[in-house]
């Protein structure tokens, strides 16, 4: 069924009215494009056509054609579905019938069949070809993220360009244009944020790469002058262990993701004295909440007690609620069921403690451990572990015990070399026992602690948290 018309801006419009396009690209690992190259042409090989009113299935290999055939289908599409390069091939049947894809858009330069039923194929490429499709009656094209399910199968969570960039009105940066960057990858929330920042900005962006190491993306991005770049905090952490991190000279570092504790807020402020340093709230269903830029964690709580026009939040059964313009339609699927409640409220999931006037993120309602009946949020005591001066980053997971049920233990990478502070691993532990003892409860205490060279981080730029 076809999407209403609507009279409103879209990406390409939105570049189109821009000034400076010659000046504005986007930048990946192995090629480049200006959007005033794009504007003129198009990455679609011509076929722009055949993928007017479909529901298209978005699957390149590679960030920049993903975002170049975003930037031409919004509007001419009836539907967006954005798949991760990591998303496992035995969803992708599942994900195509959902959607009711008809299209699919790859970058592969060998002949590319489709999932089941999906006839029509178009390549992109960053090599643009002159073009000038038509591009009048436009759709209010939905645009379908995917993100990770109960089942295994991934949820996909329907977003209008509108309720995209709703956290974007008036944010357009002051000065020289912006140059953004991201460690995510663009077809998740967080790095579609960026994306979309950096095209209705009047920036530019550089695009990272699955295949690139954090020391090559940083040394590339500081290259192209980057001046705002946002990740989890755990990307950051990655980052700032490595020499490059002084490759780039931001003015505005962003994390997002996960719970950006004080110590990672305190080291960025360390590498980057200049720049501003904001931690964000937003979930893929949700959308953007609010973001911090005082340099403290938590946020505060008049952002909760006070009512804006854009967002609404409140706190109920410790858990964060939204009510916001910025939040998804509904979950695609058999049911098309909704995000919300029946006041419009989605339920996070992201557990709060109110200490003083500022309210703090302590975990997942998921994620809890159960230590002998009592409830450990595994992010409180990393926040305490990570505190310590010669700590990077920490994983606190649960360890089965026939008495209490559940341990809990921490994985502690350390800032020095491996091996480095082998001398001193006895004092640490102990340093890092006694701050947990001094700062939490005792079943929140870890039974044990382990020294690693690295953590697993997810492809979206968390943590991999698991039980053992």
């Amino acid at each position: 069924m076809k999407m209403p018309h609507v009279d409103g801006g879209s990406l390409w419009s939105s570049l189109s009215a821009a000034g400076h396009l010659s000046e504005r690209a986007l930048w990946g690992a192995d090629a480049s494009v200006t959007l005033g190259d794009l504007v003129r042409g198009s990455s679609l090989s011509g076929r722009l056509e055949l993928l007017r009113g479909r529901s298209v299935l978005v699957a390149t290999r590679d960030q920049l054609t993903a975002a170049l055939a975003l930037i031409e289908l919004d509007a001419v599409a009836r539907r967006l579905v954005l798949c991760p390069p990591d998303l496992p091939a035995e969803h992708l049947p599942f994900v195509a019938a959902t959607a009711a894809v008809d299209a699919l858009v790859s970058d592969r330069t060998a002949p590319h069949a489709g999932p089941p039923g999906v006839g029509t194929v178009v390549t992109c490429t960053p090599r643009i070809a002159p073009a000038a499709p038509e591009r009048t009656g436009r759709y209010q094209t939905e645009w379908v993220l995917l993100t990770s399910g109960t089942t295994g199968r991934p949820k996909m969570v329907v977003h209008t360009l509108s309720s995209l960039s709703g956290a974007m009105r008036g944010a357009r940066p002051s000065g020289d244009p912006a140059v953004w960057s991201t460690f995510y990858d663009i077809r998740r929330y967080g790095g579609l944020q960026i994306f979309l920042r950096a095209l209705l900005g009047g920036g530019s962006m550089v695009l990272s790469s699955a295949d690139e190491s954090t020391r090559d993306f940083l040394i590339r991005a500081g290259g192209h002058g980057v001046t705002h770049i946002s990740g989890t905090p755990s990307h950051w952490r990655r980052a700032l262990m490595s020499p490059a991190a002084h490759r780039i000279a931001p003015r505005y570092v962003r994390l997002s993701g996960e719970i950006a504790d004080q110590a990672i807020l305190d080291h960025l402020r360390a590498c980057y004295p200049e720049a501003r340093i904001a931690h964000a709230f937003a979930s893929t269903e949700a959308g953007v909440a609010f973001d911090v830029g005082d340099g403290l964690a938590g946020f505060p709580a008049s952002l909760i007690e006070g009512q804006g026009a854009d967002v609404e939040m409140k706190v109920e059964d410790g858990s964060l609620r939204i009510r916001s313009t910025r939040t998804a339609a509904r979950y695609l699927g058999d049911e098309d069921r909704s995000i919300a409640d029946g006041d419009g409220f989605v339920d996070t999931g992201d557990m709060l403690e109110r200490r003083g006037d500022r309210y703090h993120f302590v975990g997942r309602r998921g994620g809890i451990i159960n230590v002998g009946g009592l409830k450990v949020h595994p992010e409180e005591v990393e926040a305490v572990i990570n505190a310590h001066p010669d700590v990077r980053m920490s994983l606190v997971r649960t360890r089965k015990n026939p008495i209490t049920g559940a341990l809990v233990v921490a994985d502690v990478v350390l800032k020095s070399e491996p091996g480095a502070a082998n001398g001193r691993a006895v004092t640490l532990e102990h340093e890092i026992m006694q701050r947990c003892r001094e700062a939490l409860s005792r079943h929140k205490v870890p039974a044990a602690i382990r020294f690693v060279s690295a953590l697993a981080v997810t492809p979206s730029g968390k943590l991999v948290r698991h039980d053992a």
